[in-house]
């Protein structure tokens, strides 16, 4: 229960909370003329500052933060059963609002807080704000350890709407941004329903926007392009690892040769020795072929023919002379016989030269034979290095690709798997929601109570609950004419039953807190019967209902016979310009 908001500044209106219905209102001074309004009297702004007394978050754009604020420390006091007398204090500033202060460390016996000092555990402490919302969680609604989906500020913000987050649009949703997933989650657990079950639609919705964005992502000319298709992809991991096994092969077949290089100097030497022996083997064939020619053109001149032709001729040739023409056949005799004998000694040795190149270049062969089997069969150590290091790209661009496969497949793949875990979590959420018929129906008639109440048994109240295909669906419904002032009730009447079911099961505070908004355009005999219902309900619950009123909207009631006597706070609010707001002055 809520017990005193106030402030270090004396201009601050304190307010002093109390059991049941607590009506604080603002009204319309005297001397305020057409122009006055009582918008800024600070009815909404006593909502945000129980939200940020109770751990919300604060930015530049929080009213607390503002300047004429800034330096002011806001404090409020409510029931605490574990602290020393029931009570607990939490003052925030807007200058330091990452930090609140305790009136006593109710968190030193938490298991997380841990201090290697002593500290005095009665006096007054400095916390972080997340810490603070712990402990709040804790306090108010039983949850500890790890709650996904759960949220204490988010339940707060159905306990305490805001007008600046446009909470009054939908009973169902406290702001305009939140998910429907993510609000079921936390009503489910206000409501006594499987929570977890409820927060399986945020997992499903958070998969299904990954998966838009990927398919987005996919469907770009440059991203498509990395992340591709499986139909691609699949082609390529083939080709790879071919590749791979390939490499692997040459290595387990690879044999280092030690002394690989000199080998293949070796085999060099020889083949250019080859390629000389060759060179010079053509010279000698062709000069061989020469000589041979030659040898054959040598033949003895036969002069016989002589003799008969000059004894025609009637000249006689004298002894003298045949003599010398015996001497000269004999001189040209021996001339043919050394030329002869000159050329067979040439063409021997060069016959010879060939033969000796023949056999070098026979065991030149064998060797280079055997030098090329032995490279071919291995080779240095540097090459097997180099096969390995090819080999490790190669697994590694093996790899890349087949997660780019699995990406690709489960992108592919996903909005199946999707919509088949959405099917599944229906069905269960199904037979969940027909096992806890005692919850649902609680609920239920609670609304259908109020509702009733408040327009009479002849119009139709329920909750509907149900297993959607993106969330779980709790819709509160009376008969009408979808009026703003009914739109209103059916939230102030959907707020009470989550109020008190959450009150009575231990999961949630035992307080509720509306804006004058709330009952903006709501008829006058509407308003009365939800002051009164609000009042009943709270006494009987042993709860405590705190609402914001314009003055007229009171009047308006209780011209319809409502008694305020008693439920208003002391404290009034009015459009006085100096000091009639709640803060004491205008800014």
């Amino acid at each position: 229960m809520l017990r005193r908001l106030s402030a270090d500044d004396p201009r601050f209106r304190r307010i002093d909370f109390s059991a049941g219905l607590n009506l604080l209102v603002a009204s319309t001074a005297d001397g305020s003329g057409d122009k006055d309004s009582r918008n800024g009297t600070g009815k909404s702004s006593m909502i945000e500052l129980l939200h940020f007394l109770l751990g919300a978050r604060a930015d530049k754009r929080s009213l607390p933060t503002r300047k004429a604020l800034r330096k002011i420390a806001f404090s409020l006091e409510l029931d605490w059963p574990s602290a020393d007398g029931g009570l607990l204090t939490v003052t925030r500033s807007g200058a330091h609002p990452e930090v609140v202060r305790l009136s006593q460390d109710v968190g030193a016996n938490e298991p997380e807080h841990e201090s290697l000092f002593d500290v005095d555990d009665a006096g007054p402490v400095d916390i972080p704000a997340s810490r603070w919302t712990k402990l709040l969680e804790k306090e108010l609604f039983r949850l500890s350890g790890t709650h996904t989906g759960l949220s204490g500020r988010t339940m707060l913000s159905f306990l305490i709407r805001r007008i600046s987050s446009h909470a009054f649009n939908a009973p169902t949703r406290t702001n305009s941004q939140q998910s429907e997933a993510d609000a079921a989650t936390n009503l489910a657990y206000l409501l006594g329903l499987d929570w977890k079950l409820a927060g399986g639609y945020r997992e499903i919705s958070a998969r299904e926007a990954t998966r838009r964005q990927l398919r987005q992502a996919v469907n770009d000319p440059v991203w498509g392009r990395i992340v591709g298709s499986t139909a691609e992809l699949r082609g390529q991991i083939t080709i790879a690892e071919e590749d791979v096994r390939r490499l692997e092969e040459q290595i387990k077949a690879f044999r280092v040769v030690p002394q690989y290089e000199e080998l293949k100097q070796r085999a060099d030497e020889i083949d250019r020795e080859i390629r000389a022996l060759n060179s010079q083997d053509s010279i000698d064939r062709r000069n061989l072929s020469d000589l041979q020619t030659a040898v054959r053109d040598i033949t003895d001149s036969d002069v016989r023919y002589l003799e008969p032709v000059y004894r025609e001729l009637g000249i006689l040739l004298g002894d003298q002379v045949k003599r010398r023409f015996d001497d000269v056949k004999d001189f040209h005799r021996s001339i043919i016989r050394n030329r002869q004998r000159y050329l067979a000694e040439e063409v021997e040795s060069l016959e010879n030269r060939l033969a000796e190149r023949a056999m070098r270049r026979e065991r030149l062969g064998v060797e280079l034979q055997q030098v090329l089997r032995t490279l071919n069969d291995g080779g240095a150590l540097e090459a097997l290095t180099a096969l390995q290091q090819a080999l490790a790209q190669k697994q590694a661009s093996v790899e890349a690709l087949r997660h780019r496969y699995e990406a690709a497949q489960t992108l592919e793949a996903s909005a199946l798997e999707i919509k088949a875990k959405r099917l599944d979590l229906q069905r269960a959420l199904k037979d969940d929601l027909d096992e806890r018929a005692t919850q649902t129906s609680e609920a239920t008639v609670l609304f259908s109570e109020f509702a009733q109440r408040l327009y009479g048994s002849g119009r139709q109240a329920y909750l509907e609950f149900d297993a959607g295909p993106s969330s779980l669906r709790i819709v509160p419904h009376v008969d009408s004419d979808d009026s703003r002032g009914i739109g209103n009730m059916v939230i102030f009447c959907f707020d009470l039953t989550m109020a008190v079911v959450a009150h009575r099961h231990g999961r949630g505070p035992d307080f509720l807190v509306h804006d004058s908004h709330l009952f903006d355009g709501v008829d006058d005999r509407q308003l009365r019967d939800a002051l009164e219902l609000a009042a009943e309900v709270a006494e009987r619950e042993g709860m405590q209902y705190i609402a914001t009123l314009n003055s007229d909207d009171l009047e308006k009631a209780q011209r319809r016979g409502y008694d305020a006597s008693g439920k208003t706070l002391p404290v009034r609010l009015d459009d006085e310009y100096d000091d009639g707001g709640l803060f004491g002055f205008r800014f």
